[in-house]
């Protein structure tokens, strides 16, 4: 479990938080992460899985200028809300 831990915090770096990242909240049940270039949709839904104890339905990735974003959906509005202010995005 240790390793696993190690591994989760290594591929998430952190969350992003502009208007845009706050009406996918609200709309589309998603939140996006700021993770290293190498993760994989499967590292980055177990990171979420371990990290926060909340199951991520689907993972979109995007290469920007910023690293690689991941758009990590959750099962409802509010479990994705809950979320946001859990880590200190709302």
């Amino acid at each position: 479990m240790l390793y696993e831990s190690r591994t989760c915090k290594q591929n998430y770096s952190k969350s992003l938080h502009t208007e845009k990242t706050f009406e996918l909240v609200e709309t589309e049940k998603k939140i996006c992460f700021i993770v290293e270039k190498t993760a994989s949709k499967l590292a980055i839904k177990d990171a979420i899985n371990t990290l926060y104890e909340q199951k991520a339905i689907a993972v979109n990735t995007a290469r920007t200028i910023y690293g690689k974003k991941a758009y990590v959906e959750f099962e409802s509005i509010d479990i994705a809300r809950n979320l946001a202010t859990k880590i200190g995005m709302l």
